[in-house]
């Protein structure tokens, strides 16, 4: 086993990491002892990395370790775009000095970005959770990944595009997929299968093309599109105005009578850009209380 060790320079709450992602009953991780295990694909192999936090929210440190000795700088690197550590989240804190958000980013420092570990499984969850609550939509990509993904050393890791490709529509309905989900997922994961959508490729655009090519697709709107680019590739400057959790949090924020419409976020997250993402984050977190 290796180990190495990571100083970001910036201050960077994992404890809000681990709290986030242990709302999600496939991940492994320990929010007392701060460690994480990460499912990482490489190459057709599984992988798994743990890291645990060393450090505090304002001097943060990080030790990662893996039994993967061969791919040790890979999985190094992953971990570093993962966990976004080269991102100035003190630069972030300080743009929201002045804004009608500076209440909620001093209560909440160094909140980052959490994302998901790949771009394909996150598209999958992101299409399983629109319109759903959270909890079914939990329970029902855990009954996929479980069905027909891989454990490997007491971590899931969801199932490849083309095992998704290969579901029948009735066995995803055996799972209480709706018969309009249950297509949305396979279908989509066909068009990965056949080159009709390469998200690698996909994400090297900006965010208005990614969006305009994904709205496309059956099944995918403006929140699955947007959630992906925040989620999936980590984008700073996303907001999605169609979420009813930012519309509750900026109701709640701004002592409104009702939820803003979408004019009313614009006018009010002016100043939010170009760190619209973790305004996102920040207001998600004011409604989750301490997490």
């Amino acid at each position: 086993m290796w180990k190495e060790s990571f100083k970001p320079s910036s201050a960077y709450d994992f404890d809000y990491s681990l709290k986030r992602w242990g709302m999600d009953p496939l991940i492994r991780l320990d929010q007392q002892e701060r460690w994480i295990d990460i499912p990482v694909k490489l190459g057709g192999e599984y992988h798994i990395v743990r890291v645990q936090g060393a450090g505090t929210r304002e001097k943060p440190a990080f030790e990662m370790m893996s039994d993967s000795k061969e791919v040790r700088a890979e999985l190094i690197a992953r971990m570093h775009q993962l966990f976004q550590w080269e991102k100035d989240l003190d630069h972030v804190q300080e743009h929201f000095v002045g804004t009608n958000l500076e209440d909620l980013f001093l209560k909440y420092p160094g909140t980052p970005i959490v994302k998901d570990f790949h771009l394909y499984d996150c598209l999958m969850k992101t299409i399983i959770h629109q319109q759903l609550n959270m909890k079914f939509a939990y329970t029902l990509t855990s009954r996929l990944v479980q069905q027909y993904g891989h454990q490997v050393k007491g971590v899931w890791f969801y199932p490849e595009p083309e095992e998704v490709a290969a579901i029948s529509y009735d066995s995803l309905r055996e799972l209480q997929f709706s018969q309009r989900k249950a297509e949305y997922i396979i279908d989509t994961s066909r068009m990965v299968v056949n080159r009709e959508l390469d998200l690698i490729s996909l994400s090297q655009n900006n965010e208005n093309e990614v969006i305009k090519r994904l709205v496309k697709i059956r099944g995918i709107g403006p929140w699955t599109a947007e959630n992906w680019l925040l989620f999936g590739l980590g984008k700073s400057d996303l907001l999605p105005v169609a979420d009813i959790g930012i519309q509750n949090a900026i109701k709640h924020h701004f002592n409104l009578p009702k939820k803003p419409d979408k004019e009313q976020i614009e006018t009010w997250s002016t100043d939010w850009q170009p760190f619209r993402s973790y305004a996102s984050l920040t207001l998600w977190r004011s409604l989750e209380g301490e997490i």
